[in-house]
Protein backbone atom coordinates (compact mmCIF):
# COMPACT_ATOMS: atom_id res chain seq x y z
CA UNK A 1 0.00 0.00 0.00
CA UNK A 2 1.36 3.04 -1.22
CA UNK A 3 0.41 6.83 0.65
CA UNK A 4 -1.90 8.86 -1.30
CA UNK A 5 0.02 12.19 -2.02
CA UNK A 6 -1.65 15.23 -0.67
CA UNK A 7 -4.37 16.56 -2.15
CA UNK A 8 -3.95 20.27 -4.29
CA UNK A 9 -6.75 22.30 -3.23
CA UNK A 10 -9.92 21.67 -5.04
CA UNK A 11 -10.90 24.48 -7.92
CA UNK A 12 -14.60 25.29 -7.35
CA UNK A 13 -16.28 25.51 -11.03
CA UNK A 14 -17.90 29.01 -10.78
CA UNK A 15 -16.21 31.69 -11.39
CA UNK A 16 -15.42 33.70 -8.36
CA UNK A 17 -17.24 31.17 -6.04
CA UNK A 18 -14.67 31.39 -3.34
CA UNK A 19 -15.36 34.22 -2.30
CA UNK A 20 -19.02 34.27 -2.53
CA UNK A 21 -19.17 31.42 -0.35
CA UNK A 22 -17.58 32.85 2.49
CA UNK A 23 -19.79 35.73 2.48
CA UNK A 24 -22.71 32.70 2.66
CA UNK A 25 -21.39 30.70 5.51
CA UNK A 26 -20.89 34.66 7.62
CA UNK A 27 -24.35 35.26 7.11
CA UNK A 28 -25.91 31.64 8.12
CA UNK A 29 -26.93 32.92 11.56
CA UNK A 30 -29.67 34.78 10.39
CA UNK A 31 -33.13 33.12 11.40
CA UNK A 32 -34.42 33.94 7.85
CA UNK A 33 -31.99 31.51 6.32
CA UNK A 34 -34.18 28.66 7.68
CA UNK A 35 -31.18 27.51 10.48
CA UNK A 36 -31.87 25.51 13.68
CA UNK A 37 -32.79 26.89 16.88
CA UNK A 38 -30.10 25.47 19.73
CA UNK A 39 -31.05 22.44 21.07
CA UNK A 40 -33.65 21.35 18.33
CA UNK A 41 -32.85 18.59 16.04
CA UNK A 42 -31.28 19.99 13.39
CA UNK A 43 -33.76 19.01 9.78
CA UNK A 44 -31.41 17.78 6.99
CA UNK A 45 -32.62 16.94 3.50
CA UNK A 46 -30.13 14.67 1.61
CA UNK A 47 -30.70 13.60 -2.04
CA UNK A 48 -28.60 11.00 -2.32
CA UNK A 49 -27.76 9.95 -6.17
CA UNK A 50 -28.08 6.40 -6.15
CA UNK A 51 -26.72 3.19 -5.58
CA UNK A 52 -24.89 2.49 -8.87
CA UNK A 53 -21.96 1.62 -6.89
CA UNK A 54 -20.24 -0.50 -3.62
CA UNK A 55 -18.61 2.62 -3.41
CA UNK A 56 -22.22 4.52 -3.06
CA UNK A 57 -23.99 2.23 -0.98
CA UNK A 58 -20.70 2.63 1.42
CA UNK A 59 -21.52 6.48 1.47
CA UNK A 60 -25.11 6.55 1.75
CA UNK A 61 -24.69 3.76 5.10
CA UNK A 62 -22.43 6.25 6.37
CA UNK A 63 -24.75 9.57 6.27
CA UNK A 64 -27.01 7.39 7.65
CA UNK A 65 -25.15 6.29 10.18
CA UNK A 66 -24.23 9.52 11.55
CA UNK A 67 -27.16 11.60 10.95
CA UNK A 68 -29.44 9.84 13.38
CA UNK A 69 -32.38 11.29 15.64
CA UNK A 70 -30.18 9.93 18.42
CA UNK A 71 -26.87 12.30 17.02
CA UNK A 72 -29.76 15.35 16.72
CA UNK A 73 -30.64 15.01 13.58
CA UNK A 74 -33.89 14.87 11.51
CA UNK A 75 -32.65 13.08 8.39
CA UNK A 76 -35.36 13.22 5.42
CA UNK A 77 -33.15 10.38 2.89
CA UNK A 78 -34.62 10.68 -0.80
CA UNK A 79 -32.30 7.85 -3.29
CA UNK A 80 -32.71 9.91 -6.83
CA UNK A 81 -32.05 6.34 -8.62
CA UNK A 82 -29.48 8.64 -11.38
CA UNK A 83 -31.80 10.26 -12.53
CA UNK A 84 -31.19 14.37 -12.48
CA UNK A 85 -35.59 15.10 -12.82
CA UNK A 86 -35.83 12.93 -9.48
CA UNK A 87 -33.36 14.86 -7.77
CA UNK A 88 -34.75 18.60 -8.20
CA UNK A 89 -38.17 16.89 -7.37
CA UNK A 90 -36.57 15.87 -4.01
CA UNK A 91 -34.83 19.16 -3.38
CA UNK A 92 -38.40 20.94 -3.97
CA UNK A 93 -39.91 18.79 -1.62
CA UNK A 94 -37.16 19.53 0.69
CA UNK A 95 -37.99 23.06 0.38
CA UNK A 96 -41.78 22.49 0.92
CA UNK A 97 -40.97 20.97 4.03
CA UNK A 98 -38.89 23.81 5.37
CA UNK A 99 -35.79 21.88 6.27
CA UNK A 100 -32.56 23.55 7.62
CA UNK A 101 -30.38 22.31 5.61
CA UNK A 102 -30.16 20.62 2.39
CA UNK A 103 -27.26 18.18 1.11
CA UNK A 104 -27.41 16.57 -1.96
CA UNK A 105 -24.61 14.96 -4.40
CA UNK A 106 -25.61 15.85 -7.58
CA UNK A 107 -26.05 13.36 -10.44
CA UNK A 108 -24.03 15.89 -13.26
CA UNK A 109 -22.82 19.27 -12.68
CA UNK A 110 -25.16 21.30 -15.11
CA UNK A 111 -28.78 21.20 -14.85
CA UNK A 112 -29.47 23.33 -11.17
CA UNK A 113 -29.74 26.95 -11.85
CA UNK A 114 -33.60 27.31 -11.37
CA UNK A 115 -33.60 24.21 -8.12
CA UNK A 116 -30.68 25.99 -6.88
CA UNK A 117 -32.47 29.93 -7.41
CA UNK A 118 -35.37 28.23 -5.94
CA UNK A 119 -33.61 26.88 -2.15
CA UNK A 120 -31.74 30.33 -2.09
CA UNK A 121 -34.74 31.99 -2.23
CA UNK A 122 -35.96 29.77 0.72
CA UNK A 123 -33.00 30.69 2.83
CA UNK A 124 -31.60 27.31 2.59
CA UNK A 125 -28.31 26.41 2.86
CA UNK A 126 -26.74 23.75 0.88
CA UNK A 127 -23.98 21.35 1.64
CA UNK A 128 -22.59 19.93 -1.36
CA UNK A 129 -21.46 15.98 -0.96
CA UNK A 130 -18.73 14.16 -3.39
CA UNK A 131 -19.47 16.10 -6.55
CA UNK A 132 -19.85 19.58 -7.83
CA UNK A 133 -21.93 21.86 -9.86
CA UNK A 134 -21.61 24.06 -12.21
CA UNK A 135 -23.84 27.10 -11.95
CA UNK A 136 -24.58 30.83 -12.83
CA UNK A 137 -26.14 30.97 -10.05
CA UNK A 138 -24.48 33.21 -7.12
CA UNK A 139 -24.20 32.11 -3.88
CA UNK A 140 -24.82 28.91 -4.76
CA UNK A 141 -23.98 26.45 -1.38
CA UNK A 142 -21.77 27.29 1.44
CA UNK A 143 -19.66 24.52 1.34
CA UNK A 144 -18.39 21.38 -0.02
CA UNK A 145 -17.31 17.67 0.90
CA UNK A 146 -15.20 15.23 -0.84
CA UNK A 147 -12.52 13.93 -2.75
CA UNK A 148 -10.21 15.71 -4.71
CA UNK A 149 -11.31 14.03 -8.42
CA UNK A 150 -8.46 14.89 -9.86
CA UNK A 151 -5.76 14.59 -8.24
CA UNK A 152 -7.30 10.86 -8.15
CA UNK A 153 -6.89 10.67 -11.86
CA UNK A 154 -3.75 12.06 -11.88
CA UNK A 155 -2.05 9.56 -9.20
CA UNK A 156 -3.69 7.10 -11.27
CA UNK A 157 -2.02 8.45 -14.45
CA UNK A 158 1.16 8.72 -12.87
CA UNK A 159 1.46 5.11 -12.02
CA UNK A 160 0.61 4.23 -15.16
CA UNK A 161 3.37 6.75 -16.82
CA UNK A 162 5.73 5.23 -14.71
CA UNK A 163 5.10 1.22 -14.74
CA UNK A 164 3.72 1.19 -17.87
CA UNK A 165 4.62 3.89 -20.61
CA UNK A 166 4.50 1.83 -23.30
CA UNK A 167 0.72 0.75 -22.78
CA UNK A 168 -2.40 1.32 -24.88
CA UNK A 169 -4.76 2.99 -22.74
CA UNK A 170 -8.72 2.60 -23.21
CA UNK A 171 -10.23 5.28 -20.57
CA UNK A 172 -13.50 3.42 -18.83
CA UNK A 173 -15.37 6.80 -17.83
CA UNK A 174 -18.06 7.40 -15.58
CA UNK A 175 -21.56 9.12 -16.25
CA UNK A 176 -20.62 11.91 -18.86
CA UNK A 177 -20.82 15.39 -17.27
CA UNK A 178 -20.30 14.35 -13.39
CA UNK A 179 -17.82 15.69 -11.52
CA UNK A 180 -15.83 12.46 -11.02
CA UNK A 181 -15.92 11.41 -14.44
CA UNK A 182 -14.66 15.24 -16.13
CA UNK A 183 -12.45 15.65 -12.79
CA UNK A 184 -10.57 12.11 -13.11
CA UNK A 185 -10.56 12.21 -16.93
CA UNK A 186 -8.42 15.42 -16.58
CA UNK A 187 -5.88 14.31 -14.24
CA UNK A 188 -5.52 11.54 -15.60
CA UNK A 189 -5.41 12.91 -19.47
CA UNK A 190 -2.69 15.72 -17.87
CA UNK A 191 -0.21 12.77 -17.16
CA UNK A 192 -0.95 9.79 -19.05
CA UNK A 193 -3.87 11.29 -21.86
CA UNK A 194 -0.91 10.57 -24.91
CA UNK A 195 -1.01 7.11 -24.14
CA UNK A 196 -5.20 6.98 -24.09
CA UNK A 197 -6.16 5.03 -27.75
CA UNK A 198 -10.05 5.46 -26.76
CA UNK A 199 -13.03 6.11 -24.35
CA UNK A 200 -16.39 5.33 -23.76
CA UNK A 201 -18.82 5.71 -20.76
CA UNK A 202 -19.95 2.80 -18.13
CA UNK A 203 -22.16 4.83 -16.25
CA UNK A 204 -20.35 3.68 -13.17
CA UNK A 205 -22.20 0.53 -13.11
CA UNK A 206 -20.73 -3.47 -13.38
CA UNK A 207 -22.93 -3.79 -16.20
CA UNK A 208 -22.38 -0.87 -18.32
CA UNK A 209 -18.45 -1.42 -17.49
CA UNK A 210 -18.50 -4.68 -19.05
CA UNK A 211 -20.54 -3.99 -22.26
CA UNK A 212 -18.20 -0.70 -23.41
CA UNK A 213 -14.79 -2.94 -22.58
CA UNK A 214 -16.47 -5.58 -24.86
CA UNK A 215 -17.00 -3.16 -27.47
CA UNK A 216 -14.08 -1.18 -27.02
CA UNK A 217 -11.62 -5.08 -27.38
CA UNK A 218 -13.01 -5.12 -30.38
CA UNK A 219 -12.88 -1.17 -31.77
CA UNK A 220 -9.55 -0.97 -30.01
CA UNK A 221 -7.82 -4.45 -30.25
CA UNK A 222 -4.17 -2.97 -29.18
CA UNK A 223 -5.54 -1.66 -25.67
CA UNK A 224 -3.14 -3.09 -23.28
CA UNK A 225 -4.50 -1.33 -20.43
CA UNK A 226 -7.88 -0.24 -18.80
CA UNK A 227 -8.38 2.96 -16.95
CA UNK A 228 -11.52 2.67 -14.90
CA UNK A 229 -13.07 5.57 -13.13
CA UNK A 230 -14.83 3.14 -10.29
CA UNK A 231 -14.15 -0.27 -9.11
CA UNK A 232 -17.97 -1.59 -10.02
CA UNK A 233 -17.01 -0.55 -13.88
CA UNK A 234 -13.45 -2.48 -13.62
CA UNK A 235 -15.11 -5.32 -12.00
CA UNK A 236 -16.93 -5.26 -15.91
CA UNK A 237 -14.22 -5.00 -17.34
CA UNK A 238 -12.21 -8.08 -15.81
CA UNK A 239 -15.88 -10.02 -17.23
CA UNK A 240 -15.00 -8.87 -20.86
CA UNK A 241 -11.07 -8.98 -20.76
CA UNK A 242 -11.50 -12.78 -19.49
CA UNK A 243 -14.64 -13.14 -22.17
CA UNK A 244 -12.48 -12.15 -24.76
CA UNK A 245 -9.74 -15.00 -23.74
CA UNK A 246 -6.84 -12.69 -22.63
CA UNK A 247 -6.09 -12.13 -18.98
CA UNK A 248 -6.57 -9.74 -16.57
CA UNK A 249 -4.32 -7.94 -14.77
CA UNK A 250 -1.63 -9.14 -17.43
CA UNK A 251 -2.92 -9.03 -21.37
CA UNK A 252 -4.90 -6.35 -20.05
CA UNK A 253 -3.37 -4.41 -17.07
CA UNK A 254 -6.47 -2.30 -15.08
CA UNK A 255 -5.90 0.69 -13.05
CA UNK A 256 -8.98 1.86 -11.21
CA UNK A 257 -10.32 4.50 -8.76
CA UNK A 258 -12.11 3.80 -5.51
CA UNK A 259 -11.03 1.16 -3.09
CA UNK A 260 -13.84 -0.88 -2.35
CA UNK A 261 -13.19 -4.36 -0.89
CA UNK A 262 -14.53 -5.98 -4.24
CA UNK A 263 -12.26 -3.78 -6.20
CA UNK A 264 -9.14 -4.54 -3.51
CA UNK A 265 -10.23 -8.18 -4.00
CA UNK A 266 -9.01 -7.78 -7.55
CA UNK A 267 -5.99 -6.31 -6.37
CA UNK A 268 -4.67 -8.98 -4.27
CA UNK A 269 -5.92 -11.72 -7.38
CA UNK A 270 -3.75 -10.13 -9.71
CA UNK A 271 -6.96 -8.78 -11.86
CA UNK A 272 -6.65 -5.22 -10.93
CA UNK A 273 -2.78 -3.71 -11.16
CA UNK A 274 -3.81 -0.26 -9.09
CA UNK A 275 -6.08 1.45 -7.12
CA UNK A 276 -6.46 4.72 -6.24
CA UNK A 277 -8.63 4.97 -2.96
CA UNK A 278 -12.15 7.49 -3.23
CA UNK A 279 -12.87 7.07 0.66
CA UNK A 280 -16.69 7.08 0.81
CA UNK A 281 -16.77 6.79 4.54
CA UNK A 282 -17.25 10.71 5.97
CA UNK A 283 -20.49 10.76 7.22
CA UNK A 284 -19.01 11.92 11.03
CA UNK A 285 -17.52 15.23 8.58
CA UNK A 286 -20.49 15.91 7.23
CA UNK A 287 -22.57 15.31 10.41
CA UNK A 288 -20.24 18.31 11.88
CA UNK A 289 -20.54 20.42 8.92
CA UNK A 290 -24.41 20.55 8.96
CA UNK A 291 -24.60 21.24 12.08
CA UNK A 292 -21.96 24.26 11.72
CA UNK A 293 -24.04 25.22 9.12
CA UNK A 294 -27.22 24.89 10.71
CA UNK A 295 -25.88 26.83 13.59
CA UNK A 296 -24.61 29.55 11.30
CA UNK A 297 -20.67 29.12 12.40
CA UNK A 298 -18.25 29.83 9.85
CA UNK A 299 -17.30 26.42 7.72
CA UNK A 300 -14.26 26.07 5.38
CA UNK A 301 -15.34 26.69 2.03
CA UNK A 302 -14.13 23.06 0.78
CA UNK A 303 -12.89 19.68 2.95
CA UNK A 304 -11.20 17.59 1.13
CA UNK A 305 -11.68 13.53 2.71
CA UNK A 306 -7.92 11.76 3.06
CA UNK A 307 -7.29 9.47 0.30
CA UNK A 308 -4.91 6.32 -0.39
CA UNK A 309 -3.66 4.28 -3.40
CA UNK A 310 -2.97 0.65 -3.29
CA UNK A 311 -0.73 -1.77 -5.51
CA UNK A 312 -0.50 -5.45 -5.69
CA UNK A 313 1.67 -5.76 -2.47
CA UNK A 314 -1.46 -4.95 -0.84
CA UNK A 315 -2.53 -8.07 1.37
CA UNK A 316 -5.40 -10.25 1.98
CA UNK A 317 -5.47 -9.02 5.32
CA UNK A 318 -5.67 -5.55 4.46
CA UNK A 319 -9.16 -6.61 1.97
CA UNK A 320 -10.54 -8.32 5.10
CA UNK A 321 -9.90 -5.68 7.11
CA UNK A 322 -11.82 -3.23 4.88
CA UNK A 323 -15.15 -1.49 6.50
CA UNK A 324 -16.46 -1.06 3.17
Amino acid sequence: MSTFPSPSRRSFVAAGLAAAVWGLSACGGDESTGTAAAGDAVSVGFSQLGAESGWRTANTESVKASLTTAKGFDLKFVDAQQKQENQIKALRDFIAQDVDVIAFSPVIETGWDEVLQEIKDAGIPVVLVDRTVDTSVEDPYTTWIGADFEQEGKTAGEWVAKNAPDAKVFELQGTLGSGAQVDREKGFNAVAGNQVVGKASGNFTRAEGKTAVEAALQTYPETTLIFTHNDDMGLGAIEAVEAAGKTPGKDVQIVSVDGVRDGLQALVDGKFNYVVECNPVFGTQLAELVKKVAAGEDVPEETIVKDEAFDQTTTQATVDARAY
